[in-house]
């Protein structure tokens, strides 16, 4: 049984205590770029959006739970130093990379950057309403509104350059397909729009929530029930690949962003989906508990356990609990809350990136980085600790 306690130690100490001791840049500012697989801190590495503005959210949604000033003060920490140096104050939105100083290195707009500062900052605001942190989600809302929202096929448009032009390269990774609407995209704006309406009640920004949900409810799910994930501007598929961690993530996001928007029909739906993308992303799940990467249509591509589906698994089948109330998912959680301590949480701190499906930890890949970050983990910590108390 996953227990209270355990919750608390391991959130604590392994996860926002190892963010604390190790990725604080007294010299720099904000955090370090980059502590590598084996725990070497490289503190010269490129700073990433993506993990600054991860860092904030994850500090400011643990404060509301623990009441630690420290907790408190790295929340403080990141926004500052998010409003120095990733702010474009002449064209709007944040850049996507700086340098160890603070200077620009890829001044690109990533819709997903921009949705993961809005998510950070209608977070921040929860805990500091005496900042500006929620006239800064707003605004980003209104840059991607006006400049990503295809306003005659539907859907946003993935990413831009610094001017919120096009671009030739739109890919968010080397790992992704150059498409230019993506699942990943999308389900990380409809997360932003739920936490900002959480502190925002703007009947635009219902409606465009709501119409994200709609989105990812139809055009974003296959016929098997797994999301879809890369599109062309007219909604043709580009690809069928199967991200069974994604699957299960956006199970539980699209109920809690059902329930922000507060529509009946669209919670009564979005549960019935959640149940049905949960039984899909189980495809995935090993008789050890861990949840495998991915697939295609012709079976498994990659059975690597990474920490982040994890992690994702665990919020998603208790949310497949309290629905239904059906045991078994409970089971399941349990069985994957043993995986991950047996085979992913590092008891230097923090969890390994990823684990092979015959246990090895791969240790060429980040323990902090730009991908790497305390919001997967740190997130599911605090969701079983209010989903289970």
């Amino acid at each position: 049984m996953i227990a209270k306690n355990e919750l608390d130690k391991i959130l604590s100490e392994n996860v926002l205590g190892f963010w604390q001791r190790r990725m604080v840049d007294d010299e720099q500012g904000g955090f370090y770029g980059r502590i590598d697989g084996h725990g070497q801190l490289h503190p010269q590495a490129d700073k990433a959006i993506i993990l600054n503005t991860r860092i904030l959210w994850t500090f400011s949604a643990a404060f509301q739970l623990t009441r630690d000033p420290l907790h408190k003060q790295m929340a403080d920490r990141a926004y500052r130093y998010i409003l120095d140096h990733f702010m474009d104050q002449e064209a709007g939105g944040v850049y996507w990379t700086v340098d160890y100083t603070g200077k620009v290195v890829s001044d690109k707009k990533q819709v997903y950057a921009q949705a993961f500062a809005i998510y950070a900052f209608s977070e921040y605001y929860k805990i500091a309403p005496q900042s500006q942190a929620l006239k800064h989600a707003v605004t980003l809302y209104n840059l991607l509104e006006t400049h990503s929202l295809d306003k005659k096929d539907n859907g946003y448009l993935e990413a831009f350059d610094r001017q919120w032009g096009e671009l030739s390269d739109v890919r968010l990774s080397d790992k992704d397909m150059n498409a230019t609407k993506t699942m990943n995209t999308h389900l990380h704006v409809l997360e932003a729009y739920t936490n900002l309406l959480m502190v925002w009640d703007d009947s635009g920004l219902r409606e465009r929530l709501k119409n994200l949900i709609e989105l990812m409810s139809t055009r974003f799910i296959s016929a098997s029930d797994h999301f879809n994930l890369f599109f062309n501007n007219q909604w043709e598929l580009q690809s069928h690949e199967i991200s069974f961690g994604h699957d299960i993530e956006g199970s539980w996001l699209l109920c809690e962003a059902a329930e922000v928007h507060g529509e009946a029909a669209l919670i009564t739906s979005t549960k019935a989906l959640a149940i049905r993308m949960t039984g899909a992303s189980l495809e995935g799940m090993d008789e050890d508990g861990g949840l495998m990467n991915e697939a295609g249509p012709e079976g498994l591509t990659d059975t690597d356990k990474h920490w982040w589906p994890q992690a994702e698994a665990l919020v998603g089948l208790v949310n497949a609990w309290q629905i239904t109330a059906d045991e078994r998912y409970l089971t399941q959680a349990d069985k994957t809350w043993s995986f991950i301590k047996a085979r992913l949480i590092d008891p230097k701190g923090e969890w390994h990136w990823r684990v092979t499906r015959a246990g090895q930890v791969i240790l060429d890949e980040d323990k902090a980085g730009p991908w790497k970050c305390p919001y997967h983990n740190g997130r599911a910590l605090l969701e079983l600790r209010k989903r289970l108390s």
